[in-house]
């Protein structure tokens, strides 16, 4: 699955509509329970007088329903979803001086609206429509905060779905795990069963309190603390080749470049590889990512900060919400170290980082005096954590990220998809282009190159190509948890899921 800008899919043409939830003015009740840190934060960044609040935010999903559209079930749909998830009819006031508070709609308070695009049928066209509408609509501070579009291909008997959120709501996870709920949402309202229940769909104002209960307990001598503290030591968040920067127009969005790295073949012959000195792939990912950095850039020590997902419990599982923590990574690779020396460099060091999981790295900073916010991020996902993740290939299915006007962020995401592996990017206007091809193909190389450098397994060794297994001790889980989310065992999804 690809993580990209809506501009580079290709909606085919049809009939387009928006879809928009509504409440009555009297539906929203305060709600005691706070926001998590990075959503009290994050409101508080954004300026209410924004004409393009979701300029460079929001993110989303595109893929394409393999069934005919049929306006009513599609709307019942929605309602569904929106019954589901506290999250989705949730939204802040602030009105009041402070952190922004919480605001929450009954499940049937919610009703989905229609609004179709009369005239506008081209694909390219709609592409255009959609990115600028979903930057005028979309805020943190205005509800709604997530919008769904479709467009009917009435020749081919399918339609395509866009669905967009501020991130307040949604988070990587959230993206890619909406494709398959959708649709089962869609089979049951069309054969007009009711939807499935489940444990796992739970609130996120309820994991905001735990997670603002656990920030409260940190203090300047908390082991996540010492982390970040070292992490930071000159003072500033790490950046990408700084060296290689030019001024650039701030109103000119960044570039974005996806590629396939390893095609299966060439992956599975490095999993197998990765199996005889028991590495995991996200291990081979940062290490190849340090050896290329040095290779390239001709810098030892490669610091970045990773996204990780923080669904720390299986009543989150299927919830939709920003369920994501930050923690530093610092990785030290001396010349001529190898690839083998770099990824057992690469392994010290997101263990060092298991330390700040479950600390709010931004009351860490709050607490270090740190203004500035990371510059440089590096995500992993192994989508066969996923569920039905061969389907949503099928479906065409995309995350999307907004496009991004920001100076000097670098951002990479790398994909374990089922067909091979993939990384994406942006990066500032002002940096070359062909110096990101010339790292990302030196990336490539330094993974292809853990092949050659690990001894060959025995021969009649059977190798296991699984997604791997946490070390920390699993939940239980409860009979009535359905068997896709009983895969999905929290430990398992922080080591496969780096979410951004």
């Amino acid at each position: 699955m690809e993580y990209t800008h809506l501009s580079e899919f290709d909606i085919r043409s049809g009939a387009l509509s928006m879809w928009t939830p509504e409440l009555a003015a009297d539906s929203w009740q305060p709600d005691d329970r706070p926001l998590t840190s990075v959503h009290a934060g994050y409101c508080a960044s954004v300026d209410p007088t924004d004409p393009l609040p979701g300029r460079g935010r929001w993110i989303g999903t595109v893929f394409e329903m393999d069934a005919p559209l049929d306006g009513p079930t599609w709307r019942e749909t929605l309602r569904r979803w929106h019954a589901r998830h506290e999250g989705l009819r949730t939204t802040v006031s602030t009105e009041s001086a402070g952190e922004p508070r919480r605001l929450v709609a009954a499940p049937t308070a919610v009703d989905i609206t229609e609004d179709p695009v009369a005239g506008l049928t081209d694909g390219t066209l709609i592409n255009e429509f959609l990115c600028g509408t979903l930057e005028e609509r979309l805020s943190p501070l205005v509800w709604p905060h997530c919008l769904a579009a479709t467009v009917e291909h009435a020749d081919t008997g399918d339609f395509t779905v866009l669905v967009a959120a501020d991130h307040s709501v949604m988070d990587a996870y959230s993206q890619a795990i909406l494709i398959l709920e959708l649709r089962a949402l869609y089979r049951e309202a069309t054969a007009g069963e009711p939807s499935r229940e489940s444990v796992t769909f739970g609130s996120a104002a309820d994991f905001a309190v735990l997670e603002r209960a656990s920030a409260a307990e940190l203090a300047l001598d908390s082991p996540a603390v010492a982390t970040w503290r070292e992490f930071l030591a000159d003072g500033a968040m790490p950046r990408f080749a700084p060296h290689a920067q030019r001024p650039a127009s701030a109103e000119l969005p960044q570039p974005s470049v996806s590629r396939r790295l390893l095609d299966l073949a060439e992956l599975e012959q490095v999993e197998a590889a990765l199996d005889q000195v028991r590495h995991r792939m996200s291990v081979a990912v940062f290490a190849a990512l340090a050896v290329a950095n040095q290779q390239r850039f001709g810098v030892d020590r490669m610091r970045t900060v990773m996204p990780i997902a923080t669904r720390p419990d299986l009543r989150w599982m299927e919830s939709m919400g920003w369920f994501v923590n930050v923690v530093p990574v610092d990785i030290d690779v001396a010349p001529g170290v190898g690839i083998t020396g770099a990824m057992d460099q690469a392994r010290a060091a997101l263990r060092r980082s298991r330390s700040a999981n479950d600390a709010s790295w931004c009351r860490v900073l709050d607490l270090l005096g740190v203004a500035e916010t990371p510059r440089f991020g590096i995500s992993f996902l192994d989508i066969r954590v996923l569920p039905g993740y061969e389907l949503v290939a099928d479906l065409r299915g995309r995350t999307l990220r907004a496009e991004s006007y920001s100076p000097d962020e670098v951002f990479l995401w790398v994909v374990r998809a089922a067909d091979g592996l993939y990384v994406s990017t942006r990066y500032p206007a002002g940096f070359p282009a062909e110096v990101m091809d010339e790292f990302l193909t030196a990336f490539g190389h330094a993974l292809s190159s853990i092949t050659a450098a690990v001894p060959a397994a025995d021969e009649g060794h059977e190798v296991q190509l699984t997604v791997p297994a946490a070390t920390e001790p699993r939940p239980s889980v409860s009979t009535q948890t359905p068997a896709d989310a009983r895969a999905l065992q929290p430990d398992t999804l922080r080591v496969a899921v780096q979410a951004g």
